[in-house]
């Protein structure tokens, strides 16, 4: 999700500081902004002309001094991890110039967790983007117990101005908007898969011909990382104490074997090639 916000930010016209503790990490995002950027063309949200301007807005560091230099909004995407985001933020906090604004793009972390971290509880807040961003070209805006109208005001100016449609959840929720929706999707697929109700591709399938969509949950999971799924997961299941919220033994069962998703490979289906993007797949008989 970092490669894309900077992207979007990028093609818009906007100066990035990409920053990662991991030089490794910073390296490969090259290929993976490149690729993000080919999609974003081939889609027709740029010209092809533009691409080498588009990638020479985004610089790339492993000093976070040096990423944080001369900057008016910082946007975090780090893991979902709500002891590792409270050191990151305490640490821009010691960095960064007053006026700065804090976003953290958590997929279910509420900022007011996060926010006493800072000395600047009225400058912080969620910002909460889906991928891929040129095609769900939306952010939930959520304030925390401090946050001023100022702040909302000026994210919500600076998201419109890189083509992305500010939401504002009106009162905190874990989860927000999209992601107590989604969740209750995915926790279901997941539960009918588990509880041996249907196979993956059955779920699938079913999701994809009644609601008309490229790809079904369990597909979608893979994509986002199912070690990421259940870092969300355990978010709700802490701050519930309720069984029923804990991941499901078969998505613990896939992370013990290495099989996140997309990104190794191997999830629910397998990569580059999962049998969901094959034409006939919604044709199949159920095997």
């Amino acid at each position: 999700m970092g490669n894309q916000i900077a992207l979007q930010c990028a093609v818009y016209g906007n100066h990035v500081n990409l920053h990662d503790v991991n030089e490794a990490s910073l390296q490969n995002s090259i290929v993976v902004f490149s690729e993000f950027l080919d999609r974003l063309i081939a889609d027709g949200f740029a010209a092809a002309e533009q691409r080498q301007e588009i990638s020479d807005r985004v610089r790339r560091t492993t000093e976070l001094a040096k990423a944080v230099a001369d900057v008016d909004l910082v946007i975090e995407a780090i893991t979902e991890d709500v002891f590792v985001k409270r050191e990151v933020f305490s640490r821009l906090d010691e960095l960064c110039s007053d006026h700065v604004i804090f976003a953290t793009n958590s997929s279910s972390i509420r900022v007011s967790r996060i926010e006493s971290a800072t000395q600047r509880p009225d400058r912080i807040l969620n910002a909460h983007f889906v991928q891929p961003i040129w095609k769900h070209p939306f952010v939930e805006l959520m304030r925390g117990s401090a946050t001023s109208e100022a702040t909302i005001a000026a994210v919500q100016s600076f998201m419109e101005a890189i083509g992305v449609l500010a939401v504002v959840v009106r009162k905190e929720s874990t989860g927000f908007i999209f992601n107590r929706i989604w969740r209750a999707v995915k926790k279901e697929a997941l539960k009918v898969v588990d509880q041996g109700i249907a196979s993956v591709e059955d779920v699938d399938r079913t999701w994809m011909i009644q609601m008309e969509t490229p790809m079904g949950p369990l597909g979608t999971m893979d994509i986002i990382g199912l070690d990421v799924i259940r870092d969300i997961e355990m978010v709700y299941y802490e701050e519930s104490g309720d069984p029923d919220d804990a991941p499901p033994q078969l998505l613990l069962e896939k992370i013990a074997n290495g099989e996140l998703g997309e990104k190794t490979g191997k999830g629910f289906y397998s990569y580059p090639h999962p049998t969901w993007q094959e034409p006939d797949f919604l044709k199949k008989t159920p095997s």
